[in-house]
């Protein structure tokens, strides 16, 4: 007989290894009886009614099944001592010991609250009655209770804590997820994601709505300290839908929605628009523009908001695929968004397809794999920003409703060549339609596999690895007919790819009934790759090619390219303790070393610990039904933040040029930043929460109060300039968050008419506490031709991007603003800015209303916040700068100062105005918005015998139908700079569009 020969080949040896792992220590493991049981039996609810989709898995193996559409099963066991486990979310798990039957029929208890639900926490799974920390669950269903093109819209509201941030309402638009607060200044405060175990870089974009099967998000530090150096502003695990064994399913929704601009902002007509100009004429001495007959001629003029403004159609379509036996489950799933924007010339399309897969070897080996492929393609005319000239959104606002889009040949009309009063930089609207692309195209990659052995049922070892990869490709091309453009093109792409090692060992046994120990321990390895191409090119004698001929170009640009990549490399380690499911206590560890930090300071350590006591166990209390669950809850934890770029610690060279004569020279040369000595931004969090139901948890409700303090922050700082080096980034402050987090769920009415409430509610302060020597730090710059200084400050004691500016006091005798003189030195000075509004929110909510009769569901979400501000960018130019021939809202019009106006809104119509960064910009932007609201009606499947058919569902729906607010502008949801020292800024924001949708959901 031949044998291995393991110094000829490691093929061999890796055999050798597969042969033995794949044998158990324990032979009489293979021993299978020759008659094994076939039990049998029907599940259903407590109603009587038939429990489809249940899952029936034999005890501590993965053989199992799942109930048919009559609630039947039917499962072959190995002996009489057999425990048959039935679970489904919303009911309450089942263990049930064969015995000699063989029909076992099941009558599944509603959780109201899904105390026994299995939520995924870092590296493994847990039931909702064991936790110890704050984590919250967002479920399938409210996942995709409405078309949106970005996963994390659907987490508005939805979670107490965790506050969405949409910048923009353009297709495909960025959203910022803050999770307890910001915690930083220079570094990033999003979340960390995590889709199906591989810890993902930036905003999961790639994902469908319809493939996701629960998203988890993990609050305070006992659940993100897993995580480490990336779990300081939250931890969100997004899992994707997986097969089960038994019956194969199809499920399959179409959606088709029309969006709209919520409401038009009140501009002046023709003729108002020209009463303002000769007003203008009037006070600055000037002889009228227009005769009254040509100010009645005008009428209603031309809109320009019709011009830009559209009904765009939103559609959504998913087929999913899942299924599988004993040995092997799959789930394949593929989709498209298309979403064409209700500013004309911007749209967005993904097309995705996910495969999931877990085959059992045998009974100690199991293989698992997930992929998700996505494309995804962006058309964009306009996100907001910029000025008038290079803006859209600020064009469409400033052109005069007395001149028209096209000349009588056909030609674009040259707004600024109308009449001698306006601006030059005015450009008519249709340039940024019809003579600019900009298109983005991106390829996504997520690719997991994992190899899972039980080499004993207790112990369970995971060797997983994945890959992450993104192509970007950016195309901007504008033509020769933009107003004054010789052609100008532009084409850059972007490479990024993350690889990931991780290796746990998990151990989970029960002693003496009372005792359950779970610990964890692994090692993971990431790295993060990225290289970019850019150039670009001015001047071409032909529209036809685009950006895809840069060479055609008069005078190509010179290219740039760049290489970066940082490594993380982390041990860590977890034990959960339970004492009679009374008593539960967490401790984690993670160490984290980071290439980006400096020597010495590369590794980062990040312990926590839980304890919870559930009183509702205790004898006292046990057989309580009117308080049927009580638990409280304590933690405390540290986490990091990955603040700085990979090479911020290190001396770099940068290429330049240079004259020596009549020669130019290409350098090298030190950077004008110091690089510094840097320590990890480090967040210290207590939580204390109380988790209590009532009635038989009919209602059931959450309390968490945390304090988060987050040190060494890292921020740049301006350097002497006799140092040879301008600024440098240092460890220079503090910040602190704090709040009170309140949730609750309700089972208002049962039977056949069901009615579930649920809402939550957070309250947040956050303060800065210490910054470099005391010095305040300003920030966000704004720059409109009429003014052009900061709008918001960071100080010590104060919250984070306060608006910084001017306090106005009325008028003086000419109808100019006055401001006040808050130093008493007699002068406006910059001594006299102050603290002029906050765009933190006071707090922030949801409200979620489910009720169902009969085969009719009807669901109504509400969403909002109140007490934070928005500093209004847009208003400057738009009600400010006058003599400019700038369109303008009516009330400019009707309400500016005259001797018999004296206590106007706005002030005397002149070119001499002079305008500072005030009050008079700051509004109040608190809403509270309608998000959802959906009637859908069910068929009687059943009923018509179609046994083919498992759901058939038809349903009209309507997001953001009403908003209730103060602020003035198009929508109050606005953050052009994106959230943290620039939140709360309104720059020609692309509006939120209001949708209304029909759909329908087929599952087979």
């Amino acid at each position: 007989m031949s044998k291995f020969n393991f110094k000829k080949t490691p093929i061999n040896l890796l055999l050798a290894i597969f042969i033995l792992f794949s044998f158990p220590n324990n032979a009489s493991a293979f021993i299978i009886t020759e008659d094994p049981i076939e039990v049998s039996g029907t599940v259903t609810t407590s109603d009587g009614v038939a429990a489809p989709g249940i899952t029936v898995v034999l005890k501590n193996t993965n053989l199992g099944t799942v109930t048919d559409l009559d609630g039947a099963y039917s499962l072959e066991v190995p002996e009489e001592n057999s425990i048959l486990r039935f679970s489904s979310v919303g009911y309450k798990t089942q263990e049930i010991a064969v015995g000699n039957r063989t029909i076992i029929n099941v009558v599944m208890e509603e959780d109201l609250v899904g105390l026994d639900e299995v939520l995924v926490v870092g590296y493994g799974t847990t039931k909702r009655s064991d936790l110890t920390g704050s984590v919250s669950r967002v479920s399938p269903e409210e996942v995709n209770a409405f078309p949106t093109s970005n996963v994390l819209q659907a987490l508005s509201g939805r979670s107490a804590g965790v506050q969405i941030i949409q910048n923009n309402g353009a297709p495909g638009g960025t959203i910022n997820v803050r999770i307890r607060g910001t915690n930083s200044i220079q570094g990033g405060n999003d979340p960390l994601y995590v889709i199906d175990g591989f810890p993902f870089s930036g905003n999961p974009t790639n994902l469908n709505n319809a493939d996701i099967a629960s998203i988890e998000v993990l609050k305070d530090a006992s659940a993100t300290a897993i995580y480490g150096s990336r779990g300081a502003n939250g931890v969100v695990l997004i899992t994707t839908k997986k097969g089960r064994a038994g019956q194969s399913t199809v499920e399959f929704e179409s959606n088709y929605g029309v969006q709209s601009l919520r409401n038009k902002l009140d501009l002046m007509n023709g003729s108002e628009y020209a009463t303002l100009q000769n007003l203008q004429a009037e006070n600055d001495g000037q002889a009228p523009y227009f005769t009254p007959e040509q100010i009645q001629g005008f009428g209603q003029g031309f809109d320009w908001q019709d011009l830009i403004f559209q009904s765009a159609p939103i559609r959504t379509t998913s087929l999913n695929f899942t299924g599988g036996n004993d040995k092997t489950t799959y789930a394949i799933g593929g989709s498209h968004l298309g979403q064409e924007g209700i500013i004309r010339g911007s749209d967005y399309n993904r097309y995705s397809l996910k495969f999931n897969i877990s085959h059992t070897v045998n009974s100690k080996m199991k293989l698992e794999m997930s992929n998700i492929l996505t494309r995804l393609k962006t058309d964009r005319r306009d996100s907001g920003g910029g000025t008038r000239g290079s803006s859209m959104i600020g064009a469409a606002i400033s052109a005069a409703p007395i001149s028209r889009p096209f000349n009588e040949d056909g030609s674009y009309t040259v707004l600024a060549n109308e009449y001698p009063f306006m601006a030059p930089d005015i450009i008519n609207p249709l340039n940024f339609i019809n003579e600019q692309t900009n298109t983005v195209r991106a390829n996504v990659i997520l690719s997991n596999a994992a190899f899972v052995y039980n080499p004993i049922p207790e112990l369970t070892i995971r060797i997983s690895g994945g890959i992450e990869n993104r192509d970007d490709r950016t195309d901007n091309y504008q033509t020769r007919n933009f107003f004054n453009s010789p052609g100008v093109a532009s084409v850059s792409t972007s490479q990024f790819t993350s690889l990931l090692s991780e290796n746990t060992i998990n151990y989970n046994k029960t002693f003496a009934d009372r005792h359950q120990l779970d610990a964890l321990i692994g090692f993971t390895y990431q790295d993060f790759t990225t290289t970019f191409l850019a150039a670009n090119g001015v001047g071409f004698l032909s529209d036809s090619f685009g950006s895809s001929n840069l060479g055609a170009a008069e005078t190509p640009g010179i290219p740039s390219s760049g290489y970066a990549k940082s490594v993380l490399l982390s041990y860590l380690g977890r034990v959960n303790y339970s004492f009679d499911n009374k008593l539960l206590l967490t401790a984690s560890f993670r160490a984290d070393g980071s290439s980006r930090y400096s020597p010495g300071n590369k590794w980062g350590f990040f312990p926590s610990g839980a304890i919870a006591w559930r009183i509702s166990e205790e004898g006292f209390l046990r057989d309580n039904s009117a308080l049927s669950d009580l638990k409280l809850r304590a933690s405390w934890g540290k986490t990091g933040n990955q603040a700085i770029s990979p090479y911020a610690t290190l001396n770099r060279l940068f290429p330049g040029n240079t004259v020596f004569g009549n020669e130019l020279f290409t350098t090298l040369s030190p950077s004008t930043t110091l690089p510094g000595n840097l320590r990890w931004e480090t967040t210290e969090q207590y939580n204390f929460g109380l988790d209590f139901g009532l009635l038989n948890n009919r209602v059931f409700l959450t309390a968490d109060y945390y304090i988060k303090n987050t040190t060494d922050l890292l921020n740049t700082v301006t350097l002497p300039s006799s140092s040879g080096f301008t600024t440098t980034i240092q460890n220079v402050g503090e910040v602190q968050n704090k709040g009170l987090e309140l949730g609750v769920d309700a089972a208002v009415l049962n039977g056949n008419f069901k009615w579930n409430i649920n809402g939550n509610i957070t309250f947040n302060r956050n303060k800065v506490i210490a910054l470099n020597n005391g010095e305040s730090i300003l920030g966000a710059f704004v720059n409109v031709l009429v003014v052009a200084d900061n709008i918001s400050i960071l100080q010590e004691g104060r919250p984070i991007g306060q608006f910084w500016g001017f306090q106005e006091d009325g008028y003086n005798e000419q109808g100019r603003i006055q401001f006040r003189d808050l130093d008493g030195d007699g002068v406006i000075t910059e001594n006299d800015k102050t603290f002029i509004g906050d765009p933190n929110p006071d707090f922030f909510y949801g409200l979620n209303s489910n009720m169902s009769f009969k085969n009719f569901d009807l669901n109504i979400f509400f969403q909002g916040a109140y007490g934070n501000d928005i500093f209004n960018i847009s208003a400057i130019p738009s009600t400010m700068d006058y003599g400019q021939g700038l369109n303008m809202p009516r009330e400019v019009l009707l309400d500016n100062w005259s001797p018999q106006n004296p206590n106007a809104k706005y002030p005397i119509i002149s070119r001499t105005n002079s305008v500072r960064i005030s009050d008079r910009f700051v509004e109040d932007g608190s809403y509270l918005r309608l998000r959802n609201i959906q009637l859908a009606y069910n068929f009687p499947i059943q009923n018509c015998g179609w046994r083919a058919v498992s759901q058939a569902q038809l349903y009209v729906s309507g997001q953001n139908l009403l908003t209730f607010t103060k602020y003035s502008w198009w929508d109050p949801e606005v953050n052009s700079r994106g959230a943290d020292t620039q939140a709360g800024i309104d720059h020609y924001s692309y509006p939120v569009p209001k949708v209304l949708t029909v759909g329908v959901k087929l599952g087979f």
